[in-house]
């Protein structure tokens, strides 16, 4: 009796121990906080808002992400100059106030900064943290040793200073315009950026996973600590486990590494991004420090100097475009719905691959690479020493440089999709012996971080003998921009070398503007283009406009064709992006590089390359059919999967053509008369596809195509409705320019308006848009309410529009 009460009292006692031990291991994960709302703005510079009794009742309230830039007025008189956007900089002041619990006083607490463009400050409670002159760098500050807990608040204050223009090539935004988070943590914890994960040895039947661990004791005394990894499938299920036993001592650090073989692994590809999760744990004894999941691609690839890239054993070209980090009508606040939506439009072109064109790009765009299946080359900086603008990143270069690409590297090397890094873009110190210094010092920084992926960078520069950072042999992959007719030298250039176009094309086109004869190439630049009378700031949307030291899209995939000792491709650009309007000044504002407008809408090379990057059926048919009676009107098509293509006109044949030689279209030069063209693709003599386009009548009503139509209530989704001016048969009126003016009512808010038209000077924050070639473009934005959400568009002289979506 004596010895079961014994027993009882023992499990008593033990279950009791239990259970704290749990609720205490629950209490101390890792705390990841969202730290985006509730945050003051002001323009100007208020170096009093870091007091505590300073007050901010006249100051807007703002939720993060935010560029206060985009909602500025253009102007050719803005320091920015066109190159930036024309839109206004500054300096502006962001304030918050947050409590703590008592209990958090044993904790260390940071806050991370996805990116502030730019020189931010940052203080709490009035003790200044430091600084970061580099707009696009991660970092973070530990907050711990001057928090406030209970009742009495703390106070963040962010300096933003952007007034010394210009210092960029293309628009920055302004503000703290990536993420926030607040972390707490065991004084026991891994650090910042401090877990690696990579592969080795991976084969269909088994695969070495390779971690590397920074474990920080931040206590007074020394602890024995057990370090537990499990990697779970993609339904939650562990596969692989290792646990590793460690002592730290008091106010020191640990590295450790496992080695982890996955049985049968599912390899990570473009077609099949399979993810895998690394949930790493720190404990010391029974009771949880530490906690952090971290997703896994198990893939290998490999350069090739004669074969190109392969990944996973298959050989592939790299299918990329460049892109700059502004979305748009929502400028460079990163939303990551909107960054999905370019990549899916991107993805259905045929698009493999990313360059973070010329920066670290935001953490969502990687994590979206990762899940959709797309490599990135990730890209450090476009100046160094020597800069570009007066005021850009070579101003603070020795003070920054090894900290801005040290953290780049910590923070992205465990993503999959990342197969690249780039230490810079057309470097001036190319031409310079101090390219050769440089540039073996920054590849010796990447490499003491990160030995699994090449280095490259994008070189205009690519005569033998001529290029300093080719010379400094730091270069794992050799990245050439331009110069398309030299692709058939580089092999015997630069031979047993790694080879990639690292950018091409940057042809020009606006969005439904046509100008003939289309056969003739024609190559712009700003001097002939300022001389022009006039002008309404449009390039012809045929293949046959490039800058001067570009060249058209089909040029340069032809040149392309045939090499494999050369990688892939990275297009100049992917979508329009605002600044550097190449090649006319002011009021062009946004770029005419993008294979996409600024609004998401393709232009016609789209389907070219749908055509030559995809497998699927492509016909496309252009340009539109409004036009004066006899006019000779140059017709183009795309199309794939097909022998031949046949063009009627009001049900007459005009011929059957097939693309010749090396050819990606074909044309016709019809007189125009009014009615329909319809275009017919065969193979084999079976129809494939058909196409038609008509003559529209005068404008009659809108039309609304939400590309989304139920959206989550947590303030950040978003729908993107496209808005077409189309005559009483439904057909898009091809020049309309009407003004549509937006009612959004219930559980949205406008986000933006555009329309793809480069010189457009309308505010993107307007509640009315004009239609640029019969389209514009509406962003819906949820405000974290549930419900119904209407949406109205009208115009004088046009019969309205109204569409549901619903926010759950």
């Amino acid at each position: 009796m004596r010895i079961r009460t014994v027993y009882r009292l023992f499990l008593g006692v033990f279950l009791v121990m239990l259970m704290l031990a749990c609720s205490s291991s629950t209490k101390k994960q890792r705390m990841i906080l969202d730290f985006n709302k509730g945050w003051y703005f002001k323009l100007g510079d208020h170096p009093n808002a870091l007091n505590a009794d300073f007050n901010v009742s006249s100051w807007q309230e703002v939720t993060l992400p935010h560029d206060w830039s985009i909602a500025g007025d253009f102007s050719e008189n803005h320091p920015t100059t066109v190159a930036g956007g024309a839109l206004p900089a500054g300096k502006a002041w962001y304030r918050k106030t947050f409590l703590l619990p008592k209990e958090a006083v044993e904790q260390i607490i940071w806050i991370e900064f996805d990116g502030v463009y730019r020189n931010s400050e940052v203080w709490i409670n009035g003790h200044r943290l430091g600084e970061r002159p580099n707009g696009y760098s991660s970092f973070k500050y530990d907050l711990s040793p001057y928090l406030n807990y209970g009742d009495e608040a703390n106070i963040l204050a962010v300096k933003v200073d952007n007034a010394d223009q210009p210092n960029s090539r293309w628009y920055t935004g302004s503000g703290i315009y990536r993420n926030v988070r607040l972390v707490r943590t065991e004084k026991i914890h891994i650090d910042h950026w401090g877990l690696f994960v990579s592969t080795s040895q991976v084969s269909q039947e088994q695969a070495q996973v390779d971690l590397e661990v920074v474990i920080k004791n931040e206590g007074l005394v020394q602890r024995h600590l057990t370090l537990e990894t499990r990697i779970l499938n993609s339904e939650g299920l562990e596969v692989a486990r290792q646990t590793t036993k460690e002592t730290v001592l008091g106010n020191q650090h640990a590295e450790i590494i496992q080695e982890i073989k996955v049985d049968n692994p599912q390899l990570w590809s473009i077609e099949h991004p399979y993810l895998y999760q690394v949930e790493t744990k720190v404990y010391a004894g029974i009771q949880l420090m530490d906690d952090l999941t971290t997703p896994l691609g198990i893939r290998y690839f490999k350069f090739d100097p004669e074969n190109g890239f392969s990944l996973n054993g298959q050989a592939m070209k790299i299918k990329g475009v460049a892109m700059h980090h502004d979305l748009g009508a929502l400028g460079a606040a990163v939303n990551k719905r909107a960054i999905e939506r370019q990549l899916k439009i991107l993805k259905e072109m045929g698009v493999n691959a990313i360059r973070t064109a010329h920066n670290p790009p935001a953490p969502e765009l990687l994590d979206l690479c990762d899940q959709m299946g797309f490599l990135v080359q990730d890209e450090a900086f476009d100046v160094w020493k020597e800069g570009k603008q007066e005021s850009d990143g070579h101003i603070y270069w020795e003070q920054w440089h090894r900290k801005d690409l040290e953290d780049m590297v910590l923070r992205d090397r465990n993503h999959p999709s990342v197969i690249m890094w780039s230490i810079g873009n057309e470097i001036p110190e190319q031409y310079d012996s101090a390219g050769i210094s440089i540039a073996s010092e920054l590849a010796g920084i990447i490499k003491e971080l990160d030995m699994t992926r090449p280095i490259t960078a994008g070189l205009n520069e690519n005569r033998p003998g001529k290029n300093f950072v080719v010379q400094s042999a730091s270069l794992d992959v050799l990245g050439f921009n331009y110069r398309h007719k030299d692709y058939s030298m580089l092999d015997n250039w630069y031979p047993m070398m790694n080879l990639i176009a690292a950018e091409g094309m940057s042809a020009l086109a606006t969005r439904g503007h046509y100008e003939m004869p289309s056969d003739k190439i024609i190559r712009m630049n700003s001097l002939e283009k300022e001389s022009m009378e006039d002008e309404d700031y449009s390039i012809s949307s045929y293949d046959h406009v490039s800058a001067d030291w570009g060249s058209t899209h089909e040029e340069t995939l032809k040149a392309l064709k045939g090499k494999d000792y050369i990688s892939g491709i990275f297009v100049w650009a992917g979508f329009d992006y605002l600044g550097e309007p190449t090649p006319y000044p002011f009021p062009a504002r946004s770029s005419y590089f993008g294979i996409v407008d600024l609004a998401g809408f393709p232009k016609d090379a789209y389907y070219l390359y749908q055509s030559e990057w995809t497998d699927k059926p492509v016909l496309h048919l252009f340009p539109h059919w409004n036009w004066k009676e006899g006019m000779a009107v140059d017709v183009w098509a795309y199309y794939s999967q097909a022998d031949e293509v046949e063009l009627f006109l009001n049900g007459k044949s005009l011929g059957v053509k097939k693309k010749e030689g090396d050819a990606m279209h074909v044309m016709w030069r019809v007189d125009f008369e009014p009615g329909s063209l319809r275009l017919v693709s065969r193979k084999n003599g079976e129809q494939i596809l058909e196409r038609q386009v008509h003559t529209a009548g005068d404008p009659d009503k809108i039309l609304l195509t939400p590309d989304k139509r139920e959206l989550s209530a947590d303030g950040k989704d978003l729908s993107f409705v496209t808005v077409s001016v189309v005559d009483s048969k439904g057909v898009l009126v091809p020049h309309a320019e009407n003004l549509i003016n937006f009612e959004v009512k219930g559980a949205a808010k406008i986000a933006g308006v555009d329309n793809g038209y480069q010189a457009s000077l309308e505010s993107f924050k307007a509640d009315y848009r004009k239609a640029f070639n019969g389209k514009c473009l509406l962003i819906v934005q949820n405000n974290e309410t549930k419900g119904e959400i209407v949406i109205r568009a009208s115009s004088d002289g046009l019969r309205a529009a109204q569409t549901s979506l619903t926010s759950e």
